[in-house]
């Protein structure tokens, strides 16, 4: 029987800066809109973190399951260390899932936004197929391409479409450079995976590219943000508190350069996830000014 120590190692806290930092960008993006709403805010950063929470029970049951746990580093893996059963896990999963479309339903009431009820549809569908099903789209090395669709787009445009009934230039851009941030995360965890991964068969993109490659596309996630809020800049000069994350982003580099394999990641990986959220702030704050 897992601890309550262990349950919430197993919600993943470290990668919880990714649920946050788009909603920041969002309420920011919304506020220079003269579009800020305290409460649609704060619901939509409760949703985030629900899902979040629960994408990331959703993996440890299914890749559990399948036997993709096993002998990796990193968080403990409740299904995996046979911590808890299958089918608590899955039950945590599909817990916060539901917490969070909860949520999604009453911010579509309070907003009136009723078409978003499809959109809701479609994040708890990716939440749970990222790693779940016959053929998980993160096992195709498709995972970056939700995280970027749903922990950048939708949930940064979203959130300033909840609150100012619009969204902007400066949302969308804050939007994209989340959305490369938050895939700078999973980049990370998988080229730290990559020997296990191959073992397993799965083939994230950092199977499919190379230990190489992949450490050039981290690079590029976390640095592309920074031309993006240039742009910003035109928008609201503000947006420049964000270049205060340049050091942290050299810092995170050097190991990417350096080669650093296994164990030594996971101060990148934790590091990336206060990154994001970093960012987050000072770029949710710049645009709020």
């Amino acid at each position: 029987m897992a601890t309550a120590r262990e349950w919430i190692a197993g919600a993943r806290p470290r990668t919880l800066p990714a649920a946050a930092a788009p909603v920041l960008v969002g309420s920011g993006a919304a506020a220079q809109i003269d579009g800020f709403a305290f409460l649609p805010a704060l619901l939509c950063l409760l949703l985030a973190l629900a899902l979040q929470i629960g994408v990331n029970y959703a993996n440890d049951y299914s890749d559990g399951v399948k036997g993709t746990d096993v002998d990796r580093v990193g968080p403990v893996r409740l299904t995996a260390a046979r911590l808890a059963s299958p089918g608590a896990v899955k039950a945590a999963a599909l817990g916060s899932l539901g917490i969070g479309a909860l949520i999604g339903l009453i911010l579509v009431i309070l907003t009136g936004h009723w078409w978003l009820i499809a959109v809701g549809v479609a994040c708890l569908f990716a939440a749970w197929f990222y790693t779940g099903g016959k053929k998980p789209y993160g096992y195709s090395g498709l995972g970056e391409v939700g995280v970027f669709v749903f922990f950048g787009l939708v949930a940064t445009m979203g959130t300033t479409y909840l609150q100012a009934g619009r969204v902007s230039w400066p949302s969308f851009l804050g939007a994209v450079a989340i959305g490369l941030i938050a895939c700078a995360i999973l980049m990370a965890n998988n080229i730290r995976d990559i020997p296990t991964d191959q073992m397993s068969g799965k083939r994230t993109l950092a199977v499919r590219v190379g230990d190489f490659r992949a450490r050039r596309l981290y690079l590029a996630m976390i640095w592309l943000p920074f031309p993006l809020t240039l742009i910003c800049t035109f928008f609201n000069p503000w947006a420049l508190f964000a270049f205060l994350m340049l050091f942290p982003a050299v810092m995170l580099s050097l190991p990417m350069l350096a080669g650093a394999r296994g164990k030594l990641l996971v101060p990148v990986l934790a590091g990336t996830g206060m990154y994001e959220l970093g960012f987050g702030v000072l770029l949710g704050a710049g645009l709020a000014l």
